[in-house]
């Protein structure tokens, strides 16, 4: 793997509301809004990926749908509510591709962006609905050997 961008679903409904189980909540239309922004971002930087890996939730396949329209994501039920060494363990089944997008939730999203840069995962906050880490590996995928490219957040 040589580029990762990491990008967390963009807002959605709240939890507990209409009674529906997590997986189900959908994006509210502001996050259906920054979706939209996240996949103009990628396109206008001409941002090319050959492997889609996403939380089967029904938030992040709306955000995968909007923002990355052009390859079908493979959904893997390990990412939901994954922690930052089963993230790792899944990019790592996976390194053969050579530029993968993974949509995810927090903390574990926000938690690997710091543990592949800077080799730690202990509470990290700043990944905001529908942002995404574009991650560079010079080398084989390790802790704290990425280079953090960009980090881009969608316009309020």
């Amino acid at each position: 793997m040589h580029e990762l961008i990491l990008l967390r679903h963009a807002e959605a409904t709240p939890h507990g509301k209409d009674g529906k189980d997590d997986r189900e909540r959908r994006l509210t239309e502001h996050g259906r809004n920054e979706a939209r922004a996240a996949g103009e971002w990628l396109a206008s930087h001409h941002v090319s990926y050959d492997r889609v890996l996403c939380s089967p939730a029904e938030r992040t396949k709306e955000t995968a749908a909007l923002a990355l329209g052009q390859i079908e994501p493979l959904y893997i039920d390990e990412i939901y509510d994954a922690t930052v060494g089963m993230l790792y363990d899944l990019l790592d089944k996976h390194a053969d591709a050579e530029r993968v997008v993974l949509v995810g939730h927090n903390p574990g999203i926000e938690q690997l962006v710091a543990f592949l840069v800077e080799g730690r995962s202990e509470d990290y906050r700043g990944m905001p609905p529908a942002g995404m880490a574009r991650l560079h590996f010079d080398g084989p995928l390790e802790p704290g050997k990425a280079k953090l490219d960009i980090f881009w957040s969608p316009p309020n």
